[in-house]
């Protein structure tokens, strides 16, 4: 069966006509799909019984049901989604005031091995198909509420490029959702061939996975580093305009004795020196078989306190849903756990 789901109106277009469908019939599915967020072909109702009967027969929209939701007492949601032959991948929906942001996955596990990471320690089980990633984003009771969205949840969103690509195409296009690319954010470890890719392809805002700004020390944290050095990472970013609208933002997880000394922060902004960026410090969220701790708040404060002095813009990311492990990969480890046993 063909998958309609993260097809573009193209692509729709050349299957409806395969079909022998009209070929106004694609941008009735899209608006169906994209706009309306219907999965069901029956509930298409501006489709002829003929047409739906034959997309019955034919194709699927991709849309698939949640397997578990647990709610924080903060407001956030962890939602789990089966894959089907892969497992399971979590997001997570985080309201804040006028702002609703939901933290998609794109791959079941991953291959990038962050020793501090509960996903990493899970394996690589498979990338997601652009329909597998864009279900995380309409298929949950508050689609139609999110303003942003933010590749941050499993895997490495740069391994799994055209998936990604294909994804964003559909949140930004007109017959999409129409969003603008600056309420979304895709993160990375620094996988420069793909990362260049993505700046020139896309106008999407990019958050780089640093956590310490030792190569040495970086390496130990993050095996990627001997691969593609956050020095070369950097580098390649610095040859960008990042003074208009589009953002530029550093991931620095907190882990205490290990990557939060004065030292760790001067480093710090003589790498990014220059470079208008955003550093957000993030508390690290204890999960099992991991030996880190966070810094204490004091410790935070001043490394935040020490980058901003020196011209670099700090802000220290709120924790949320710590009560429901909102840490990506927990949920869908649990899960293969249980199915385990």
């Amino acid at each position: 069966m063909t998958t309609l789901l993260g097809l573009s109106l193209a692509e729709l277009q050349a299957f409806c006509l395969e079909q022998g469908f009209q070929k106004f019939t694609a941008k009735q599915l899209c608006d169906w799909m994209y706009q309306k967020r219907i999965g069901d072909f029956d509930a298409m109702t501006n489709l002829s019984l003929k047409i739906r009967a034959r997309l019955n027969d034919i194709a699927q929209t991709g849309f698939t049901t949640l397997a578990d939701c647990q709610t924080s007492t903060d407001g956030t949601k962890k939602y789990l989604f089966p894959i089907e032959g892969k497992g399971h991948v979590e997001s997570v929906y985080i309201p804040d005031g006028d702002r609703a942001t939901l933290c998609v996955s794109c791959q079941c596990g991953c291959k990038m091995g962050c020793r501090f990471c509960v996903t990493g320690q899970q394996g690589f089980h498979g990338s997601l198909t652009a329909a597998e990633i864009l279900n995380q984003i309409f298929s949950i009771p508050e689609s139609q509420e999110l303003t942003n969205i933010v590749f941050m949840g499993m895997g490495e969103p740069m391994d799994n490029y055209d998936a990604i690509r294909r994804t964003l195409d559909v949140l930004t296009a007109d017959w999409g959702l129409a969003w603008s690319p600056h309420r979304i954010t895709v993160s990375t470890v620094g996988i420069t061939p793909m990362l260049q890719r993505l700046i020139e392809e896309t106008q999407v805002d990019v958050a780089v996975s640093l956590h310490n700004p030792f190569p040495d020390q970086r390496q130990a944290l993050m095996p990627m580093e001997k691969a593609y050095p956050i020095k070369e990472t950097i580098a390649l970013l610095r040859r960008y305009n990042w003074r208009g609208q589009r953002r530029i933002s550093f991931e620095y997880t907190m882990f205490g004795g290990l990557n939060d000394s004065t030292r760790h922060a001067a480093e710090l902004v003589r790498l990014l020196k220059g470079l208008p960026c955003r550093v957000n410090l993030i508390r690290f969220h204890a999960s099992p078989g991991t030996p880190y701790r966070t810094s204490d708040q004091q410790t935070i404060n001043t490394f935040r306190d020490y980058l901003n002095a020196h011209g670099i813009t700090c802000t220290l990311r709120a924790s949320r849903g710590e009560d429901i492990m909102a840490a990506c990969g927990l949920l869908a480890g649990k899960k293969k756990q249980e199915q385990n046993l």
